[in-house]
């Protein structure tokens, strides 16, 4: 495992190239491609990888012979480190299919303004990576290209819905990722994959060229190894987007280009919210390791206190709500007339429409669709729909009156370890309550990172992780308490299988 750091002082020095590391993806790829059971984390690699790096090393060795590399690399700090994209991201020239099948052969004309800002810092897009379909899942075993495996243990799932971003950045086939997250598909890849994610605030990072899922909950997320390969990318890519209305400038975002340990654990105050400890279902060991990061921080100095919040009984059902109703609303323009591919027949308008969704979508996508008309269908709006809303507002009034008194809220980020390919793909419900400790960070627009926090003993070792949630526009603060906990715990030695 190499950091962003560690990569970038190398590329500085001459010791590597970029070129050497998308070759070596590349390579990585292909021979996992034709292995008896692929990790199947990346879809395809960008066919123009290759020539991005060489102008990348081009820029570099003419810097080195002018002396100016120094200010090369405080211009463009991500210079020729490969990324993992998302396939629900814009990256222009290439294929983007949110793992649909309505999406087939569609190439985006655009890039995101993530990308865009990314590759402005000299990054270089990699590939696009696996995922469930439309960001519908927890476990990437929702897409059309089939599921993607966790590489600690090739049995079980990655997480989701931005699995396949989480598992090549934690098989060290990119050195960080960037994924899309809803209700938690950043956080809960990350945690099952024993790597680090970050939920920023809602509109730090624009949604400007990413599809649609939620839209008043959608973020982008990143993912690394180490809080330092988060923080960089997005000191890069956050701030305020002309072409999204909601995104916003991020404050301290210069404490995130060279990152630091936080100075003052003794003077944090952090609460734990009495609902989630109450929770039924939440596994043994990943208690475990929660009352050992709750120890790990009294050891520190901070002061914590269970606090009591009954509103996030409700988190999970007003966060579906939410969700459904507008992915069912964004999803309606993919008829085979506006957008998606088209399954044309002699029958008529109403016909063509029914047969290209009834082909074009999988059954998660159709099930979460029709809820969502359900509950936004003119006798129940008014019931379900506003109530949703309202218990949303409420979430968000309470988390905000809860950071008058508190520095962060302390929580797992899943109720359990990841869980054996196949085990909950036929059961629903139990899948969506893989998100009970993520949903609300969503609904309140807060920033949230899942860190690395042991294994779990009863099956097969597979990771756990915590969550640090903060007030909006604390990611700076989060992350160099993550960076404590990194310095301590160094990814608390998570080996590959």
């Amino acid at each position: 495992m190499y950091t962003i750091k560690e990569v970038r002082a190398a590329l500085q020095s001459g010791e590597t190239t970029s070129v050497a590391l998308v070759k070596k993806s590349i390579e990585t790829f292909e021979a996992d491609k034709s292995s008896d059971v692929p990790l199947n984390a990346f879809l395809e690699m960008y066919g123009d990888a290759l020539s991005k790096a060489e102008m990348c090393d081009r820029e570099i060795q003419e810097a080195r012979a002018s002396g100016t590399l120094d200010a090369l690399f405080e211009k463009k700090p991500l210079l020729g480190i490969p990324f993992a994209n998302k396939d629900n991201i814009s990256c222009k020239g290439h294929t983007l299919t949110c793992g649909s099948k309505i999406l087939t052969g569609y190439v985006a004309p655009y890039n995101a303004t993530v990308i865009n800002r990314l590759e402005a810092a000299g990054a270089v897009p990699l590939g696009r990576c696996n995922q469930d379909e439309f960001a519908m899942g927890s476990s990437t075993e929702y897409s059309s290209y089939g599921a993607t495996r966790n590489p600690i243990n090739r049995a079980y799932v990655s997480g989701g819905s931005s699995g396949g971003s989480a598992a090549a950045v934690s098989s060290n086939q990119a050195l960080f990722g960037i994924g899309t997250e809803t209700g938690g598909s950043v956080r809960l890849p990350a945690c099952y994959c024993g790597i680090y994610g970050l939920k920023p605030t809602y509109g730090v990072l624009s949604r400007w060229g990413v599809v649609a899922y939620g839209s008043s909950l959608d973020q982008v997320g990143i993912m690394g190894h180490t809080p330092g390969d988060i923080a960089l990318p997005l000191a890069c890519m956050s701030g305020a987007d002309f072409y999204d209305d909601t995104s916003a400038d991020l404050p301290d975002a210069d404490k995130l280009k060279n990152l630091k340990p936080y100075e003052n654990m003794s003077s944090l105050k952090i609460a734990i919210p009495r609902q989630f400890l109450q929770t039924k279902g939440l596994d043994e060991d990943v208690k475990a390791a929660f009352d050992e990061t709750r120890e790990w921080f009294k050891s520190k100095g901070a002061v914590i206190d269970e606090v009591d919040m009954p509103v996030l009984d409700a988190s999970i059902a007003s966060y579906y709500v939410i969700a459904l109703s507008e992915a069912a609303s964004n999803l309606s323009r993919f008829d085979g007339i506006r957008y998606g591919r088209r399954v044309d027949n002699e029958k008529g308008y109403d016909e063509l429409y029914v047969d290209t969704r009834s082909e074009g979508f999988g059954p998660e996508v159709k099930r979460r669709i029709i809820i969502g008309n359900y509950v936004l269908s003119e006798q129940f709006s008014g019931d379900t729909y506003k109530k949703g809303m309202t218990v949303r507002a409420r979430i968000q009034r309470e988390m905000a009156e809860l950071f008058k008194s508190y520095d962060m809220v302390l929580c797992p980020t899943c109720p359990t370890p990841a869980f054996k390919l196949g085990q909950k793909v036929d059961n629903p419900l139990e899948m969506y309550l893989s998100d009970m400790y993520t949903t609300f960070v969503n609904l309140a627009r807060i920033p949230s990172i899942n860190v690395p926090a042991g294994k779990a003993k009863g099956t097969d070792e597979m990771p756990v992780g915590m969550q640090f949630a903060g007030p909006m526009f604390s990611e700076a603060k989060l992350l160099q308490i993550a960076q404590v906990w990194e310095n301590d715990h160094q990814g608390c030695g998570i080996p590959l299988k």
